[in-house]
């Protein structure tokens, strides 16, 4: 019997993957760590818009970046899956920051005040379309941004996901085309 999996990568394709599993937990883990530990200031003029747009921004260009990083890999496919633990975990922190914010500035837009951790929580309810119900937006903003997060948890989805894959199978494509 032929081995499969992860039994049958030799000693050098099982260092790679163990190499980008480590990677992609680290990098997962320091964008929640610079998330707690960052200080929020507290602008309360400051627009949700301007919050929303520098957000979605930073997300474009990173998700841009990594795009390039795995089409341009000796890995893609490996490459990838540390995209994806890096792009999932940043949409996340992203959006709970401007809860986070947005709480800060006016705290009746949730209903009582969020901490990191329920701004946290209540993105990844949202993501993960469970929500609770036990934190929810209680003004027409905190809708609308709640609302701009569902739109773009079917994006990320749908779109990122699909461009991540994408670029790995452009990368692997490459890697195996002959030159002339």
């Amino acid at each position: 019997m032929t081995p499969t999996g992860v039994e049958a990568l030799g000693g050098f394709e099982r260092s790679h993957l163990v190499r980008a599993g480590v990677r992609s937990l680290l990098m997962a883990a320091a964008l929640v760590v610079l998330y707690f530990v960052l200080p929020i200031e507290h602008r309360a003029h400051q627009s949700v818009a301007l919050r929303l747009g520098a957000a979605v921004a930073l997300f474009v260009v990173v998700l841009a970046n990594e795009i390039r990083l795995i089409s341009s890999h000796d890995r893609p496919m490996l490459r990838a899956g540390v995209a994806m633990a890096t792009i999932i975990p940043l949409f996340l922190v992203l959006f709970a920051w401007i809860y986070l914010t947005m709480s800060h500035s006016a705290p009746a837009a949730f209903g009582g005040p969020l901490t990191r951790s329920s701004s946290l929580y209540f993105t990844v309810t949202v993501f993960s379309t469970v929500g609770f119900g036990d934190i929810a937006p209680k003004t027409d903003v905190a809708r609308l941004v709640t609302t701009v997060q569902m739109l773009a948890d079917l994006a990320v989805v749908a779109v990122v996901i699909r461009l991540i894959l994408g670029a790995a199978a452009r990368g692997t494509g490459r890697q195996t085309t002959p030159t002339e």
